[in-house]
């Protein structure tokens, strides 16, 4: 236990005097990627770089590059919607074959998913999950996502692996392969 005036205070003191003030961003450094020899906690502790900043996003706010946690958010919120419709649309109980309600849905809702989010991100930018979640994919020039450039983003989303490896501006290969980024709105 550390007490006033004891051994340890005095290193305690040391070390936050000399600490920098720390912004929301560098609180939470969002991904641990390696760019040139430097990684994203040195970036944004020297407040040389933040995500989003070559596309000339800005660094807090409306119109800033999301973090994981939100987009996660918002995918979970997506899945349980498919999973939802699919439910209610795609399964035909027979008499007899209660305990098949859980099972066969799970067949059809990764294709619930997928048109689901290949429309409304090609169409409208959002999906469910991202509006609640309060997030928007847009193209980085500006143009609408369109549905050839969301079904590119969708099947590399849906193979979970491409949508992990993330850049030092928290765009996945799905966002790279379609030219897009997830912000929030």
């Amino acid at each position: 236990m550390l007490r006033p005036g004891g051994a340890g205070d005095a290193s305690l003191r040391c070390s936050f005097q000399n600490a920098k003030p720390r912004s929301a961003l560098t609180a939470w450094p969002a991904v641990a990627d390696t760019v040139g020899g430097v990684t994203n906690q040195h970036a944004a502790v020297s407040q040389e770089f933040y995500p989003g900043q070559q596309f000339g996003l800005p660094e807090f706010g409306r119109g800033s590059v999301a973090g994981w946690s939100r987009r996660l958010g918002a995918l979970l919120i997506d899945w349980l919607v498919s999973s939802l419709i699919a439910i209610a649309f795609l399964y035909h109980p027979q008499a007899g074959h209660a305990a098949t309600v859980l099972s066969q849905p799970r067949l059809w809702t990764p294709a619930v998913f997928g048109v689901q989010d290949v429309l409304l991100t090609g169409l409208t930018g959002v999906t469910i999950g991202k509006r609640l979640c309060g997030l928007r994919v847009i193209r980085l020039d500006g143009h609408p996502v369109g549905l050839p450039r969301a079904f590119v983003r969708t099947l590399l989303l849906m193979l979970v692996v491409p949508a992990m490896i993330m850049d030092r501006d928290l765009r996945g290969l799905q966002d790279k392969a379609a030219g897009t980024v997830v912000v929030r709105s």
